[in-house]
């Protein structure tokens, strides 16, 4: 196992492992236990009781961040004529047919968010060996497959997150940065988990959401009270 550092063990002393705080309470904790030397992201982890082999446990979606991410999200998206000049006029940053295509497929990925309008993704689908595995696939049930470029365009950029039940039955999702109020943070926590809770599929039984943490990019992992939210 490998060592701790001095600054990893004095965040550790400060969570007790064996309780579940408040969303308030855990996010002030993953804050005070940050370690990175820059702006950490935080993000909240869910263990659910689902099965995600079976179509019907399958959860995924998106939600728009009321206090985004932080982050920048670079955009790029798949349309050709009018479509493509309102991708633009809403601030994509690469908009393009055939080329773009090529590009990707000589292993060009300087882009976080794929957007393509039903039309396109003929053309968009011969990329799903390169595009699934980065989960950069565009899709209808994440709102990047769509007529309205625009609309899909400006949510990316307003801090709009995907999220999707990984094999294990995990769901990881970014609230924010460190640098944000708690506030701001418990807000945006609060929206991930009102969509993951009514995300819950009729098949699954039992209790649903197993264990909810938020850690910092490299801080400790904090357990939170389903029952706070």
């Amino acid at each position: 196992m490998a060592k701790k550092s001095k600054k990893m063990q004095a965040a550790l002393e400060k969570v007790d492992t064996t309780k579940a705080y408040s969303v308030e309470d855990a996010v002030a904790l993953a804050k005070d236990t940050n370690i990175a030397k820059f702006d950490a992201t935080l993000e909240v982890a869910y263990r659910l009781n689902v099965d995600p082999k079976k179509a019907d446990q399958q959860i995924r979606g998106a939600v728009v961040l009321p206090n985004g991410t932080g982050k920048t999200q670079t955009v790029l998206v798949f349309a050709k004529g009018d479509k493509a000049k309102e991708a633009e006029e809403a601030g994509a940053d690469y908009v393009g047919e055939g080329d773009l295509a090529e590009k990707i497929q000589g292993g060009w990925f300087d882009f976080d968010v794929v957007v393509a309008t039903p039309d396109m993704m003929a053309q968009v689908g011969k990329l799903g060996r390169v595009l699934g595995p980065k989960g950069l696939m565009p899709n209808p049930k994440t709102g990047t497959v769509t007529m309205d470029v625009a609309k899909a365009v400006e949510e990316v950029k307003a801090g709009k997150v995907t999220y999707r039940v990984d094999r294990n039955g995990n769901i990881h999702v970014p609230i924010g940065k460190a640098s944000f109020d708690n506030e701001q943070l418990v807000e945006n926590f609060k929206t991930i988990h009102d969509v993951v809770e009514k995300a819950k599929p009729s098949a699954s039984k039992g209790i649903y959401m197993q264990n909810i943490t938020v850690t910092t990019t490299f801080g400790p992992g904090i357990h939170v009270d389903a029952s706070s939210f």
